[in-house]
């Protein structure tokens, strides 16, 4: 005769977590189905009523890329190291805008999603990480006429040449993906309580951009600003891009391994606030 005293086994077993760093990154995979579904969420959501559709992808990069060669290129005549102004200005565009929206975003979870997290349980780490996956297919458009048009300036005889920096293209996409989202996870948690960092969100990545060679290569930086361009991390990985795919650029593993030990530390920090602030964001949002 069988045990009544016979343990259940469980598949699932929802607890409070025991601690902030109490994290549980394994059920990521687990709920991995879902996290493809708000992948496509995002594309279907934000292109469903457009009339270009997908072709904002190419959209968006050309024209600003247009207008920083007239405005930057031309009226303010700042040098781009001796590269075609517009595959410059494209090449800064087309890695910012991608850690850009992961920071935009990634900083509006909590409060776009409010009432997916008040009825239903799962990892609340999923949204911000379709997030960046999402953004990385955008990225993936974008790269491809990026390469379009370096093939385009090759053919016309431009001085321009891959570098074996290339290889570590999957790292510079890491670095980018992890910095932005540590950073808006930052974000998103404390515009629970403090609603109006919102409205500072896309006012102060466009001023970082301003803090990050996009618009200028770090060789024509005045000296007096060229150590605090340097502390951005951003920096090294935009300058390590253009050296990996134009040849142009200043690299050293020094400033990539500064990019890479900040990212870390500001992705954990955002992890664990993030961690914290899920236990009991729906009675504050």
């Amino acid at each position: 005769m069988e045990s009544n005293n016979t343990a259940e086994e469980w598949d699932l077993i929802i607890e409070s977590k025991s601690s902030l760093f109490d994290l549980k990154l394994a059920d990521l995979w687990s709920y991995r189905d879902l996290l493809l579904l708000f992948v496509k969420r995002d594309f279907v959501s934000f292109y469903k009523q457009t009339i270009l559709g997908p072709l904002w992808f190419f959209i968006q990069p050309i024209f600003t890329t247009l207008v920083f060669v007239f405005v930057f290129g031309n009226l303010a005549g700042i040098s781009t190291d001796g590269l075609p102004q517009f595959l410059f200005y494209l090449s800064g565009i087309t890695a910012w805008n991608y850690f850009a929206d992961c920071i935009t975003k990634t900083s509006t979870v909590f409060k776009d999603n409010a009432n997916i997290f008040g009825k239903v349980y799962f990892p609340r780490l999923i949204l911000p990480m379709s997030i960046v996956l999402s953004n990385l297919v955008r990225f993936g458009v974008q790269l491809l006429l990026f390469f379009v048009m370096i093939a385009y300036f090759m053919f016309q005889g431009a001085d321009i040449r891959f570098t074996y920096m290339v290889l570590l293209f999957p790292v510079l996409v890491l670095l980018m993906a992890f910095l932005g989202l540590g950073i808006g996870l930052i974000i998103t948690a404390l515009t629970t309580k403090y609603r109006d960092l919102s409205f500072l969100v896309a006012f102060g990545v466009q001023l970082l951009m301003y803090a990050t060679t996009v618009i200028y290569p770090l060789s024509s930086a005045p000296e007096e600003y060229r150590t605090f361009i340097q502390l951005n991390p951003m920096t090294p990985i935009i300058e390590t891009f253009r050296y990996a795919f134009l040849g142009s650029g200043e690299f050293s593993w020094a400033s990539l391994g500064y990019a890479a030990v900040v990212t870390a530390v500001i992705f954990i920090v955002g992890l664990v606030i993030f961690n914290k602030t899920e236990r009991s964001f729906v009675d504050t949002i």
